[in-house]
């Protein structure tokens, strides 16, 4: 960000500070919340940023939600019963309505989920696709029938998957439903600046109105780490997502801010355009010695040590050290140039070997790209960096305009939900095309299997086929969830998945 769009945030707030901090209850309960990055499309049905989940935590409630253990707690639903290994029964919590006033009912609920598994471009599909049919056995009970026994799938109802959107709007507004959201949630749609704010406001008709105490909300995307803290300490934020650890000891200094944090369920890591059209015809696309190469020749640690301040922690695989899935056994490699040039002679390679990085316009991630350039040169590999607005990213890899991209992924509380639809031949966010019918058969046979040491067992072999054998991708970091706000914010609580949940938060 440049020093003019910082200002254009800090400056409107300085001049209009002295008269907020004088104004009425109404006034007062008005949150800003700065962020990382713009959302992408605001449909739950085609979403796949995390900053678009954040706003999605006030707009649309979804059937379950997690605790701070990672628990599944009933929302928009009060229960869940399995008939047997394939038939789910779930009721509905009666009362509920949609923003536009039509009932949240096992109807919506049949239209929202067939919605997510059977519209075009979906993003969800890939979560639910073992299910066969969705019942409506009363206003307030459905049956999901499932192909096949799947694990995770209640777990996957905790997130976009299980976010219901109101039928009578989505039939009208078509592939336009994410201009204008219509879900269950406290707050409702407001307006929408592409690159500048997203706006929502309560929802009066909310099922759980009385834990409500803020009136609007502000989302501003500011991908400047310093302009973000710059906003928060002069009172033009409330709160703030922190990806700059080196931010922390200022914001902890400081008597009027409260710093949150906890570690992430997710990780960030470099996707490899495998199979994903012409671009994939490169050394690195091609053969997984050169990808070797790629990695041996990055000191995660180092790297970890200079942008993060030495806070996040070095990844092998794609759930965190905490998950019962993580297998202790496969640490990250350590950093070995001489066996990085010898894989590329292997390969037939001379150096110096180009590669193109697809890497989000943000100061920390274009750190760590050149951190890795400076790395990889050691090893005969020139690292040639092309920094993208986020959202267009996501729109580039997906296309397969990338040979190799940084990303990150928030996490989910089961690893399928970490895993298969970046790692499945089938999986909607597999972008580098990557297949290999064995993985597929382990990451199909995790689904099934309900036994703890079992699926554990299937997910290890997936982390060393995948990611150590294939090199399908390369983990890097998993992060920690750091969220800065005023002092006069009242009843935050941070839970694994970073998310800022609107319930309970009141401005003193």
């Amino acid at each position: 960000m440049t020093p003019t769009r910082a200002a254009r945030y800090v400056l409107p707030a300085l001049i209009a500070l002295a008269p907020l901090l004088g104004a009425g209850t109404a006034e007062a309960q008005n949150l800003r919340i700065g962020l990382r990055q713009d959302a992408d499309i605001m449909d739950p049905t085609l979403a796949r940023t995390f900053v678009g989940r954040i706003v999605f935590a006030s707009l649309c409630d979804k059937l379950f939600d997690i605790n701070d253990k990672l628990e599944i707690v009933p929302q928009l639903a009060t229960g869940y019963r399995w008939e047997n290994p394939t038939n789910l029964i779930i009721t509905l919590r009666p009362g509920v309505k949609f923003h536009d006033g039509e009932p949240m009912d096992a109807e919506a609920v049949r239209y929202s989920l067939l919605r997510h598994l059977n519209m075009q471009g979906s993003f969800r599909r890939g979560e639910i696709n073992s299910m066969q049919s969705v019942e409506v056995v009363d206003p307030l009970t459905v049956r999901v029938v499932l192909k096949e026994a799947f694990a995770p799938f209640v777990s996957q109802l905790t997130d976009r998957a299980g976010m219901m959107v109101s039928p009578k709007a989505a039939e009208a507004a078509g592939r336009d439903f994410g201009m204008r959201p219509v879900c269950a949630g406290p707050f409702r749609w407001v307006e929408r600046v592409p690159q500048d704010r997203i706006v929502v406001e309560r929802f009066p008709d909310y099922w759980d109105a009385g834990r409500i105490h803020v009136n609007r909300i502000t989302y501003l995307p500011i991908p400047d780490s310093t302009a973000r803290l710059a906003n928060l300490q002069a009172g033009a934020l409330e709160m703030a997502e922190i990806t700059t650890p080196s931010d922390a000891p200022t914001i902890r200094r400081d008597p009027r801010l409260r710093l949150t944090q906890a570690d992430e369920l997710g990780y960030t890591y470099i996707a490899y355009n495998i199979g994903n059209g012409p671009r994939a015809q490169t050394p690195i696309g091609r053969d997984a010695r050169v990808r070797e190469a790629f990695e041996r020749a990055i000191d995660r640690t180092a790297m970890i040590g200079v942008v993060f301040d030495a806070l996040y922690v070095p990844a092998s695989q794609p759930v965190p050290p905490a998950s019962p899935f993580n297998i202790a056994e496969m640490k990250p490699e350590e950093r070995d140039v001489a066996r990085s040039r010898a894989l590329l002679r292997e390969a037939g390679i001379t150096a110096p070997l180009t590669v193109d990085m697809v890497v989000p316009n943000e100061p920390e991630q274009r750190q760590l790209a050149e951190v890795m350039q400076s790395m990889l040169r050691e090893a005969g590999i020139e690292l040639r960096i092309n920094a993208m607005e986020f959202a267009s990213s996501l729109q580039a890899a997906q296309r397969g305009d990338f040979q190799t991209y940084l990303v990150g992924w928030s996490g989910r509380p089961d690893p399928d939900g970490n895993v298969w639809a970046f790692t499945h031949s089938q999986g909607p966010q597999n972008d580098g095309r990557y297949s290999n019918p064995e993985v597929d058969r382990l990451l199909d046979a995790a689904r099934v299997e309900s036994d703890l040491e079992k699926r554990r067992a299937i997910y290890a072999q997936v982390w060393q086929t995948a990611f150590r054998q294939d090199r399908s991708r390369m983990m890097l970091y998993h992060r920690r969830n750091l969220i800065g706000h005023t002092a006069r914010l009242q009843g935050f609580s941070p839970m694994p998945d970073g998310l800022i949940r609107v319930q309970d938060l009141r401005l003193q």
